[in-house]
């Protein structure tokens, strides 16, 4: 799947501006203390972002005006009985981390990492894993939201087909993949994974609010 576009607002940083790319965006922030900067799914939002108030933006969720009333109408509302889990890696691979989350409520169920030298794919992975064993921990019938169809696809493979090599400086994460596909392989599970509609109702809630 493609990678959505994103655009970067920073406010405060070594070059405040917008930017199109994280990396262009992390260089303008990285050792600036205090620096202020989200990112926007259009070009338009993060322009008017940029000529207003950081303060206006600070925790909110973003959302993509770009479907029809008729479609998100067929969409529909986000079933709040659910978990939300995301992942965030500065670089690719670069330090990871995930978390899971209550939808309504932003509650932070679990959270794991920074791991040296992850990947977002792999922390998206980890993280419906461990939210599938948490919630048959608590013997919930909660859904599980994620926005990233390739860790949707991993876990309904009972795999994880990451190009990353493992290293010395990442065996700690690779161990904990190969849990996460033992766990896959050795339980049985009735949770419906189901894929966050972000153009229809902003960052999924686990956001980290830095991709």
């Amino acid at each position: 799947m493609a990678k959505k576009d994103k655009f970067y607002v920073v406010w405060k940083g070594k070059r405040p501006g917008v930017y199109t790319t994280w990396e262009d965006c992390k260089a303008a922030i990285t050792g600036y203390k205090g620096a202020q900067y989200k990112s926007f799914p259009t070009f338009d939002q993060a322009k008017k972002a940029y000529n207003s108030n950081y303060e206006e933006y600070k925790g909110k969720k973003n959302t993509a005006p770009s479907l029809t009333q008729e479609q998100l109408l067929i969409i529909g509302e986000p079933d709040f009985h659910s978990i939300a889990v995301d992942a965030a890696s500065s670089g690719n691979p670069g330090i990871m981390e995930y978390q899971g989350v209550d939808t309504k409520t932003g509650k932070k169920l679990f959270k794991q990492g920074p791991f040296k030298q992850g990947t977002n794919n792999i922390g998206e992975f980890l993280a419906i894993v461990h939210g599938l064993a948490f919630l048959k921990q608590k013997k919930s019938d909660r859904i599980i939201y994620t926005d990233s169809r390739t860790a949707m696809s991993w876990v309904r493979k009972k795999t994880c087909n990451t190009k990353l090599q493992e290293t010395a400086e990442n065996k700690t994460l690779f161990d904990l993949v190969r849990r996460a596909i033992t766990w896959l392989k050795t339980n049985s599970y009735d949770t419906p994974i189901v894929k966050w509609e972000t153009k229809a109702w902003g960052e999924i809630p686990a956001d980290f609010g830095r991709k």
